[in-house]
């Protein structure tokens, strides 16, 4: 069975969603800049499907599944300890 987001809305620092298996998930905007700095008109142009979000104007899509899994912003530089 996949899980898929059946509604998004947002608050002040967090994205909710609502998905298919009942559950609702709060995930920090800060894992994801382009939406933490995002009006909040841009952050509701999104189109949901049944592997994630994607939002257009803000070239930014998300999985559901990397989501599930705590992961943030893919195209952030990661930082290695030396």
């Amino acid at each position: 069975m996949t899980t898929s987001a059946k509604s998004v809305h947002f608050d002040d620092n967090n994205m909710w969603l609502a998905l298919s298996d009942g559950r609702t998930l709060g995930v920090p905007l800060a894992w994801f800049p382009r939406l933490l700095h995002a009006t909040p008109e841009q952050r509701q142009q999104c189109e949901l499907s049944v592997n994630g979000i994607h939002w257009e104007a803000l070239d930014e899509d998300i999985s559901i599944a990397g989501l599930l899994a705590g992961r943030g912003d893919a195209t952030a530089p990661t930082k290695i300890a030396a």
